[in-house]
Formats: C-alpha cells, structure tokens, sequence
C-alpha cells in the first residue's frame, strides 16, 4: 500500500492552476496558519494570492509533499505524471470525467487507467475530488468553503461525496474533527486505505466513514485490524442498497438476503457499528471521542422533570440500551442527597428545588453515577440565546463537570432537542470530559453503537467468486452434496413415474413425504404433499403433481421449530449466511439475520438468539428445546460445503431444517449452481 502519511501530513503544498478553485486553496491554507510553504503553479500569471507562481511542476524548489491538481482531465495526467518523476508526496485529483463518467463518456475509463499509470508509486486522492482539510496543522487542499477550524486532537472523517464532507464540516455540535477526506472515485486511494493513514497520527481518536461502496473487501479487514491494534474505534454511515444480492428471486433467502443485508453483516463482522443518520452519527463520533468504546449499554437518566425522565424510558424502550434498577449504593446516596421527597427511579426525576444549587446538583448527579453503568444521562436544555438568558444554566453545566470529575464516571449532558444544545457549552463540557449531546433519541443511539464496538473477526472473509449463470441443482442432488459435508437429510430415493413413487414408498416406510422435482416454490405450486400413509396415496397425489419425477422421502415428526439455512453470494460482500424462521411464512414473518462465511460458532450462536423464534428453540411454554448443537452442526455443514467449493455457486438454502428434541433435518434444499470444471 502506498504511504499517504506525507500526502495528509505535508510540510509544503503545491497548487496547479489558476481559477477561483486554486486561488481559495491557497487563501485558506494562509488563513488556517499553514506554516508550511505554498508554491502557486500556473504557465502565464507573476503570482496567484500573493505568492509567487512558478511555470510548471518541475520549476518548484523541491518536491511538494501535497498538490492539489486543479486543472483539466487531459491536463491532470500530465501534472501528476511530473509530479511522480519529481518524487511529490502525493496530490490530489479536482477534475472530473474519468471513469464515473464512463456511462456518458466512452473515454473516461481510458483516462483513468492513464492517470493511475502517470502515478506510478505516487499516491492520490480521486480524481473528482475535493481533496482534504487537515485541522491539525491548518493544510488544506480543499477548493471550497468549510466550517472547521484548527484543533489540537479529534475524529477523522472520510466521505465519497464532497458535498455530504462539506455539510459535515459546517457542524455546530461541538465535535472536534482532525481530518475530513472527500475520496473521490478512489481510482488508487480507497477508503479504506485513507483510514489506515488517518489512525495512524496519534492526534486522531476516533474514524467515522460515510460508505457508498465497500470495493477492496480485504482493505477494509486491514483497516479494522488497525483500528483494533491502535485502540482506535471506527463507526460507519452506509447508503445504498445492493442490486447485486437482490439478482436472484428464486428463493425466500435472496428475498431476506437482498437490500444490504450484506453490507450490515460485513460491518458487524468488522466490528464497525452502523449508523443510518448523520445527526446520530455524528453524536457517536463525540462520545467516543470523550469516552472511547462504552463497557456495555446499562445506562442511567436524570432530569428535573416527570415528563423528560418519561420520554428518556419511551425513547429507549425500542432500542438497545438498558435502564437499570438503581442498586443499593445508587439508592443510599441519592436519598442523602435528594431528602425523602423524591421517588427513586432510572431515569430519575430529581425535582427542581435544588436547581440552582450547584452543590446539591453535584451531589445528586454524581450519586446516580455508578461505575456499573455504561453512561449516565443528565438532562438538560438550554433556552435560545436571541430572546432569552441561560444565566440560571451556568449551574447545571458546572454540576456536570464536578460530578464527572468526582466519579470518574462516563457523564452526558443531553438536551432532548439537538438545537437547545449550544456549541459554546458543548465546547465547555467537551473540554471536561462531559460528552454533549444533540437530541436526545441521538444520545441513546450513540450509547447503544458504542456499546457494539468490537474487535473484526479473527478468520477471513470469504471473497465472491465472478458471477455465473447458474443452473438449478436437483433436490435430491443437493441434499446429497450437502450431506457429504454433515448435513443431515431424510433417508429418500427418486422416483420417474407415480407407480414407482409408490413401489419406493414401500421401501422407505410410511408415513413419507411426495415431491415434485424441478419446481422451486413447491408448495406454492402444489408440489410437495405431507404425512402419506400408503401406497394409493403418494400414487394419486404424484399424479396431481406438476412435475414428471419425484422425490419420496421419510416423513421427520416431532419438530419444534422450523428455521431456514441459506446462503446468497453477494458480488459486493461475500456469501451471505441468512439464519430465519423456516417454512411456508419465512418471507411474511420477516424473521431473519445475516452473518457472512465463515461465520463462527459463536456468531451463529448469537445470531440465532436474535431471532424471535430463538423462544420455540429454547423451549416455549413447557414444549422441548430443539437440539442447539445439531442445528450448529447443520449450519456447519452448509458452510463447509461453500468454502470447499465456493466458484460457480450462486444460492443455497435449507427451508425448513426441522428442528427437533434430538436432530435437526434437511426436509428441503434448493442449489442453484454452476459447475465448473477444473
């Protein structure tokens, strides 16, 4: 990977071109206190902002360490190519028409591929890119405005879109940013490579990342190793749903797996939260900013009103985040410092007769403060500075910091509406350790996100294999392919006519199931016929079948639940593993979760656990558990036997398993594969 450390970090900036983009980087660069030297380029003008220019690149007095290239595609290739020979640190690409404009523009793409060859070992940012805004050391090569300013440490931001970077950095919420990165088409630079070279200044705590598209799957499992090895916790704001995985509609599992099932299974494997929001998002950059990855999500709310304590346990209720019961220790010291007119709760309303009396709110808040919890919550909003005075609030803002630093306990400020939070206070408390928070559903989201910060996991993805255009498996064939890596199926044998489905009936002992081979959607189509108990029967129902041949198979009784296996290749994550409540309802019931292969036992184990049926599979109301480890082993199986042949297959799913007191069983399998010769 090519270093970008000099490119993020330079000690002399390079500007190429003459317009108002180049001139306003220069200005800015001078107005953030570069102290650095800025060398304007241009062929015709004595000087650009005040500063002399130079003809061209190979003009300069040394080698730029970063150059912000703001001149035309055709022109661009040229500038980066003097740059590389002159050994520049790296630059960054303004120009568009390169390979995001292919659809348009026939040439784009063979402009891109000359620019990557005029770079050579030579990072760069884009192209159609605004560059980066280093708040650290004031070095800009950004052609706008932004609404940052310097700062001594903070969180890197990196975007694929150079507007969502500048609306970020035009944030009123008290959040110091270090960096923020537009990436452009990330012709050579992804993502996830920026990332690396962000966390790799000590100055940055914490990464946020604004995804369109992952691209380079193994980057990104460098990136969160990093992450995990600095101690440095990254959260991401994924847009875009994937049309790839919803390609194949021939199963309930691509309908469960389609949207971006993938990309959410991608960023838990990784051990990176996902954010839907950027108000929320930005709200878990600056608790982890202050507080760094939260223990757990018990948390604790304080407020001097009813109806906020109220709001704070409604917000809650659908989220993951917990209230505890207050503990003895909590109850003992909140009754010292509250008297006996207050109920003890969590959230707690602690009245307003101590407002004002910042001992006695420091006293209160720090009591509710137990080590036990994640994050205590105080709430409190601020009246609008236009046409009313926050004089009577100094107090509160002074409790909070004597609480936090009497406790040493993780302590948020939160006004319930993001805008009665002003950005002079959130500054204040930011600088104590007090974590401010804009809104307060914002603040719980952020609690239960850095609650999920954890480390990537420790096997490799398995990458997609190139797309095929796949031929259905026969049932039987699957079943048995699968079975040769410990799946367990019904004993069964095939039949080519209605009188030898029935002459195997026989053989296989009543009672027994009848299906039509060929058919996807067998029950929909009037397939598959349960519980036959003789031979009239299965030969009747198979010649109401639509179908020509048939499979007859042992009829699995005692199942106390149903969950559906499957698996989708996902071109832009992997193979998606989708664990569901099985049978003819999979896709109404909506009961479903997805890991991507190989998943470990444990991940399988938690999944499960998330589904509602996990109820049915532990035992619900005095029925029998199913057996927990045959449904792992089958599980298992399924992944062995799309790591042992991943190339050429598309789509697998078992629906139902039939999970029972002491088995779990294949009564269904679908394969839609090619095979490929080797």
């Amino acid at each position: 990977m090519k270093s970008l450390n000099r490119l993020f970090r330079p000690k002399s900036i390079a500007v190429v071109g003459g317009g108002a983009w180049c001139r306003l980087v220069i200005e800015q660069c001078s107005k953030m206190g570069f102290a650095g030297q800025i060398y304007p380029v241009h062929p015709k003008v004595e000087e650009i902002a005040g500063l002399p220019a130079y003809k061209d690149v190979t003009s300069l007095p040394e080698a730029p360490d970063a150059t912000f290239v703001g001149v035309n595609r055709f022109a661009t290739i040229e500038v980066v190519r003097a740059l590389a020979e002159r050994g520049a640190g790296g630059a960054v690409c303004f120009a568009s028409g390169f390979l995001e404009a292919q659809a348009e523009d026939a040439e784009g793409a063979d402009l891109q591929a000359q620019l990557l060859d005029a770079a050579g070992e030579m990072p760069f940012l884009g192209p159609n890119c605004y560059g980066f805004i280093n708040y650290l050391d004031g070095a800009l090569l950004w052609p706008d405005q932004h609404g940052g300013k310097r700062v001594e440490k903070g969180v890197a931001l990196i975007t694929q879109s150079s507007n969502i970077a500048i609306n970020l950095t035009m944030q009123m919420r008290g959040l110091p940013v270090a960096y923020t990165v537009a990436a452009g088409n990330q012709a050579q630079s992804g993502i996830a490579e920026i990332g690396e070279a962000l966390l790799a200044d000590t100055r940055v705590t914490a990464l946020g990342l604004h995804i369109e598209g992952f691209g380079d799957l193994r980057a990104f499992e460098a990136l969160a190793e990093k992450a995990r090895a600095l101690g440095k916790p990254i959260i991401a704001l994924k847009v875009g749903k994937s049309a790839e995985a919803q390609a194949a509609t021939i199963s309930h599992t691509a309908s469960l797996a389609g949207g971006d099932a993938g990309a959410s299974a991608l960023l838990s494997r990784l051990g990176i939260p996902r954010l839907d929001d950027l108000p929320s998002f930005l709200e878990v950059l600056k608790l982890l900013h202050v507080t760094g990855p939260l223990p757990s999500n018990r948390i604790a709310s304080i407020s001097c009103s009813g109806g906020e304590a109220s709001l704070a346990a409604d917000t809650g209720h659908d989220m993951p985040v917990v209230f505890p019961p207050l503990n003895e220790t909590q109850q003992v010291n909140l009754r010292a410092a509250l008297g006996p007119m207050v109920a003890l709760a969590n959230p707690l309303d602690y009245h307003t007769y101590i407002w004002r009396d910042t001992e006695a709110m420091t006293k209160a808040w720090a009591a509710m403060m137990d080590l036990s919890l994640a994050m205590t919550l105080l709430i409190v909003d601020f009246p609008r500075s236009d046409r009313c005075s926050a004089q009577d609030w100094d107090c509160a803002i002074e409790a909070a910091i004597g609480a936090r630093a009497a406790t040493d306990a993780n302590v948020a400020m939160v006004a319930s509406l993001p805008e009665l939070m002003p950005e002079a206070v959130a500054e204040r408390l930011m600088a104590a350790g007090v974590v401010p928070f804009c809104g307060l559903r914002e603040a719980l989201t952020a609690c239960a996100a850095a609650s999920q910060v954890a480390s990537p996991a420790a096997a490799p993805l398995l990458l997609p294999t190139p797309t095929v255009e796949p031929s259905l498996v026969s049932e039987a064939e699957a079943k048995q392919r699968l079975s040769d890596y410990g799946l367990r199926v019904p004993k069964s044998i095939r039949a080519r006519s209605p009188g030898s489905a029935r002459a195997v009936a026989a053989d296989i002992g009543y009672p027994v199931v009848l299906k039509g081979e060929g058919v996807a959607h067998k029950t929909e189509a009037g397939a598959v016929v349960l519980n036959l108990t003789s031979g009239g029967a299965v030969s009747e129902a198979a010649s109401q079948m639509p179908a020509e041949r048939f499979l007859v198979e042992e009829m699995v009784t005692g199942a106390v639940a149903e969950l559906l296996v499957g698996v989708v290749k996902d071109p832009a994550h992997g193979f998606v593993l989708t664990l569901a409540a099985g049978g003819t309802l999979t896709e109404i019931l909506g009961d479903s979760t997805s890991l991507l292969i190989p998943a470990s036992e444990a991940s399988v184990n938690a999944a499960l656990d998330r589904l509602k049926v996990a109820k049915m599979l532990a035992g619900y109301r005095g029925q029998p558990a199913a057996d927990r480890a045959a449904i792992l082993r089958a599980v298992q199986a399924v992944q062995d036997y799309v790591q042992a042949d991943p190339v050429g297959l598309e789509e697998i799913e078992i629906n139902p398993l039939l999970c029972t007191p002491e088995d779990a069983v294949a009564a269904d399998a679908l394969m839609r594969r090619k095979d490929i010769l080797r």
